[in-house]
């Protein structure tokens, strides 16, 4: 059975078709929980019974995943790093036990990689969208942080479009599947950052010689 949130996505693409699966995606790159998973996979098994085509589905869907990086880069850019450790020096901070200088260091992290990490995070779920923030906040070049976020959608979206298109009218099989594969990438990512964080605290610990 259908969740609601999928019936609501099905209803409008089934209705709007490529605007549908643009708008969809948009709004999916603000607010993250809205699965783009369940938007591509209908999206490409739609495909098969409507005059949508795949090129025009992962077309839809990297102009949407653009238009919502940019929102959050603009953000990213707005805040910038001053006011971003001032979030977490507050409440927010304390709440995800995150401390300001530790923004710092996830900073250094993203000045060193960020190309690399623009790229391989439109991939990665939930990270996809919220890896626009730190470039905004960066001022990463605009042409370049389009490009990237370009490509790295066109990946995630054509594996996912194709994949419904070949499942046809069975593409929720593959739902249960992308799921598990969210939440290994999104534990890898979470201990690969602490683990990080970790071992640059102990680092500036460690006495100097």
């Amino acid at each position: 059975e259908k969740t609601g949130m999928q019936q609501t996505v099905t209803e409008l693409i089934g209705r709007f078709g490529y605007w549908g699966v643009f708008f969809l995606i948009f709004i999916e790159n603000i607010f993250p929980p809205i699965p783009s998973e369940v938007i591509l996979l209908f999206g490409g098994a739609l495909t098969l019974s409507t005059a949508m085509e795949v090129p025009g589905v992962v077309a839809a869907a990297t102009f949407g995943s653009l238009a919502g990086a940019i929102a959050l880069y603009a953000l990213g850019r707005a805040l910038g790093l001053e006011r971003l450790k001032k979030l977490f020096a507050g409440r927010l901070g304390r709440i995800l036990h995150f401390h300001p200088e530790q923004v710092d260091q996830a900073f250094g992290w993203f000045g060193r990689y960020q190309n690399r990490a623009v790229f391989i995070c439109r991939c990665v779920p939930v990270v996809r969208s919220l890896i626009s923030i730190p470039a905004g906040c960066n001022k990463m070049g605009l042409p370049l942080f389009l490009l990237l976020t370009a490509l790295g959608s066109a990946v995630w979206n054509t594996v996912l479009v194709w994949l419904g298109a070949l499942l046809g009218t069975a593409w929720e099989r593959a739902l249960p599947y992308l799921t598990r594969y969210s939440r290994i990438i999104l534990i890898v990512c979470i201990l690969a950052l602490a683990g990080y964080l970790i071992w640059m605290a102990l680092g500036r610990k460690r006495p100097k010689e």
